[in-house]
Order: structure tokens, then C-alpha cells, then sequence
């Protein structure tokens, strides 16, 4: 019989520096927790202390330390220099699951947590000191975000960028983390293994930069054969709620869970019920405080349906009191990719979480936000007809002159514009219709071509 492995178990460490207020400080480790949460590990405890920064070479305090070491069951000193094995802990991270699973007696009563998670960005030396005095792993904010991408990558495209990132984030931390220690030298040039994997991590970021190009060429023609269509893209903080609103605008079926980054795939669906000419609605990935660098520049290809939509809608979780500085957290991913300039709206979501007192004081500073729950029906409804009406106000009238040799094109033209009329004559059809101007100039042209 199969023995169910236990599940890690997790310490979390915060520091609050000066510009960072008490509620920040609190929300950023409850989020924090959630990202754990996420990765499949249990809290069972939190250390914070306040510091001028996170500079120091132990991050915390020798007080704070010893607190912390109690939990773990270390020292509270970094001791050797040398570094201590490879705990299971850091196998599993690293993809040495066989190796790290081969013994369950962590599976007794009473024991230690096996990962110290900060919730700040740390150097090699900070990570191998805290381990050195913890006794156990350690993985700061950026870890545990490009940890949980690995994880929930589906598709090619996704699962390219989010191993791009990750070997970014583990090739400068092979020489001083726990990772790379007790290596020895390797065969030919006086190598070593170090210099090996270095080399190996270099081959590798080459040779999936050729392959994200490829299908990002592919992803490209997709895009370019809708630059005529009505694109809105859903975008915000991770776990605001785009995904469900997403299905019941369109009625897919689409990822929909209570956990940071369900979605990291961009997902396309037409309006339900559809339109003329349809409104393609795009689903991307979340945004999160002090998302890794390497992340945004690896999914700039997913946000560019961001980038390209013509209408932006801006998903924030109304029922969370950090709210405004998730959205700032938004505003400022889409200002470094330049989809700020792209028209938007803000949608506060999950307002059956908030009572009348806080909607009133949000629909006072947000006078112009669309107030909505994506569970109630007409509150979804009345957001496709803002959706609708938004493209209607740059929709204009044309006359399309259809040649009876051009009948071909006949589902171009429902595809890209609403047919108001239609009349023949000894030429051909004679179509009204309405749409964006782009899309009627397109159309024009290729009725013009011979």
C-alpha cells in the first residue's frame, strides 16, 4: 500500500523596512502565505521584524535568528563554511524527486519545517546563510513565484517561458546555495562541474530562446489575422477574478480556482452570445507585487494581447483592502510592456463580498468603475452591454460593392462588419454595413483587388 507523502511544511519570514506600513507589511505576508498555499506546502509559523533593509548578510537580527532556528530545529549560527548536504527539500525543488522521496521518516509526529520562505528577493550568500543557521531551505519570494509557474505551465509557449525564467533564476545561485555544493572537478579542460552546468544552463537558454521564437511566430500570425476583430483583454492581480468572469462572458469552460496564478495561459473566446461582428475576449495571466523580471520579459508574447486588444478591462478583487495597490501593481506590468496607451476600463469585482458601507465610499472614489459580481447574471450582462457599446461609439456606415466574381469573400465581411442591408444588381451585391472604420478599409481593399 502506497504511503501518502506528507506535506512540507513552511515558516514564513517578513521584514518591514520604513516605507513599508503596518497594513502593507500584513497583506504582503498573508499573500505571501497564499503563494505557499499555492505551492503546496502548510504555514506553521511566521517570523517578522522591522530593519533599516535586507541587505545584511543574515537578513535578521541574532534574536530574531534564534526565534527562528527554534522552529526549524538549527543552530541559529552559520557555522562551517562548508555546505551542508542536500536536504529532501532541496531535491525536490531541483527535480531530484527519486532520490529525495527515497525516505518517509519525515512522515513522524512532531516534526520540523523543512522550508524557511522570505518574503523578499535574496542574494546566494543571504539564501546559504539562512539555510547554514536554519537548517533548512530556503526560498525567498521570487523563488516560490517562479516555482508555482514551473508548476502550472500548460501550454508549449508557457511551459518555454517559465524554463527560460527559472534557469535564469538558478544559474547565479549554483556556486554559494546548498545547490552547489561538494562538487567536484569535471572530465576535459580542467572543468569543473560547476563550470559545467553553467555552460549546460547557457546551451539550454539558447536553444529554448529558438524554440519560443517559433511558436511565438505562430502566435504572431494568430494575432495578426485578428487585427481587425474586437478584442477586450481581462487583466489584473492574480486572483481577482478574471477567470470567472471571463467564463461567464463567453460560457467556456476556462481554469477556474481559488489559487494564485490558476491561469497562465492567455485564453481567446468569442462574447456569448455572439455579436456582429464578434468580440473576441482574452484571459491572461495574473500580475503579482515584485513579479520576477525574467517572468515579465519571458510572457511579453502572452501580454501582447493585452498590447493589442482595443479594449482594456482592468479586474480588481473590490473586496480586498489592498486593492489600490494591486491595481498600481497592474498599471505598472502593462506601462513596461507600453499597453497603457490602450483604452481601458476599470471592473471592481466580487462586490457580493462587500458591504454597503465600502461600496458606497468605492463608488465615490471610483465614480466611473463598473461595480460587478462575475457570479450575478445581470451584473455580467450589463458589462457585455458596456463592452458592446463601447465598440458601437467607433463603428461607422459603409456601402460594400460585392462583385458576383468576389462571392468568396461573402463570410469576410459577416466575420468583420454587421450586414444591415443587402440588395443585388447586375454587378453583384450591395451590402450596408457597419464596423470599425480599420476593418471596413480593410474590407474595401480586398473587394478593390483584381
Amino acid at each position: 500500500m502506497e504511503t501518502k507523502k506528507p506535506t512540507p511544511l513552511a515558516v514564513l519570514v517578513g521584514i518591514q523596512t520604513p516605507e513599508i506600513d503596518d497594513v502593507a507589511h500584513e497583506a504582503s505576508l498573508e499573500e505571501l502565505g497564499r503563494l505557499v498555499k499555492t505551492l503546496g506546502y502548510e504555514v506553521v509559523g511566521c517570523v517578522s521584524q522591522r530593519r533599516e533593509g535586507t541587505g545584511a548578510g543574515l537578513l535578521l537580527g541574532s534574536g530574531k535568528l534564534a526565534e527562528l532556528a527554534a522552529l526549524t530545529g538549527g543552530t541559529g549560527v552559520v557555522g562551517t563554511m562548508a555546505p551542508p548536504p542536500k536536504s529532501k527539500a532541496r531535491l525536490r525543488f531541483e527535480g531530484g524527486g527519486a532520490e529525495a522521496d527515497a525516505e518517509s521518516d519525515d512522515a513522524a509526529a512532531g516534526r520540523r519545517p523543512e522550508f524557511v520562505i522570505v518574503d523578499h528577493e535574496l542574494s546566494p550568500s543571504q539564501i546559504r546563510n539562512l539555510e547554514r543557521a536554519t537548517g533548512a531551505q530556503v526560498l525567498d519570494r521570487t523563488g516560490v513565484i517562479v516555482e508555482i509557474f514551473h508548476r502550472h505551465a500548460n501550454t508549449r509557449e508557457a511551459k518555454l517561458q517559465v524554463e527560460m525564467a527559472r534557469l535564469k533564476y538558478v544559474a547565479p545561485r549554483l556556486r554559494e546555495s546548498a545547490s552547489g555544493g561538494g562538487r567536484q572537478q569535471g572530465k576535459g579542460a580542467g572543468e569543473t562541474a560547476l563550470d559545467l552546468d553553467r555552460r549546460k544552463i547557457r546551451d539550454r537558454l539558447s536553444e529554448l530562446k529558438e524554440q519560443l521564437e517559433a511558436v511565438q511566430r505562430d502566435g504572431d500570425q494568430r494575432r495578426v489575422a485578428r487585427r481587425d476583430q474586437l478584442r477586450v483583454a481581462l487583466v489584473g492581480y492574480t486572483n481577482a477574478g478574471k477567470s470567472s468572469l471571463m467564463r461567464a462572458l463567453t460560457g467556456s469552460q476556462v481554469l477556474v480556482e481559488d489559487k494564485l496564478f490558476a491561469t497562465l495561459d492567455t485564453t481567446v473566446r468569442a462574447l456569448q452570445p455572439e455579436t456582429r461582428p464578434r468580440v473576441l475576449v482574452s484571459d491572461t495571466v495574473g500580475f503579482i507585487k515584485q513579479l520576477p523580471h525574467d517572468l515579465v520579459a519571458s510572457f511579453r508574447s502572452t501580454l501582447a494581447e493585452a498590447l493589442q486588444a482595443s479594449l482594456l478591462l482592468y479586474v480588481v478583487d473590490a473586496s480586498d483592502p489592498t486593492y489600490e495597490a494591486q491595481l498600481e501593481v497592474s498599471r505598472t506590468v502593462l506601462r513596461e510592456i507600453g499597453a497603457d496607451v490602450v483604452p481601458s476600463r476599470l471592473v471592481l469585482n466580487k462586490m457580493d463580498r462587500v458591504d454597503a458601507t465600502a461600496r458606497a465610499a468605492l463608488i465615490e472614489k471610483h465614480p466611473d468603475a463598473i461595480l460587478l459580481s462575475a457570479h450575478a447574471p445581470a451584473d455580467v450582462g450589463a458589462l457585455r452591454e458596456t463592452i458592446i457599446g463601447f465598440f458601437e461609439a467607433a463603428m461607422v456606415e459603409d456601402v460594400l460593392m460585392l462583385p458576383y466574381a468576389k462571392q468568396g469573400l461573402i463570410g469576410e465581411v459577416y466575420d468583420t462588419a454587421r450586414v444591415l442591408s443587402e440588395e443585388y444588381n447586375e454587378t453583384g451585391r450591395v451590402l450596408r454595413v457597419r464596423g470599425l472604420p480599420s476593418a471596413i478599409a480593410r474590407l474595401q481593399r480586398s473587394l478593390a483587388d483584381v
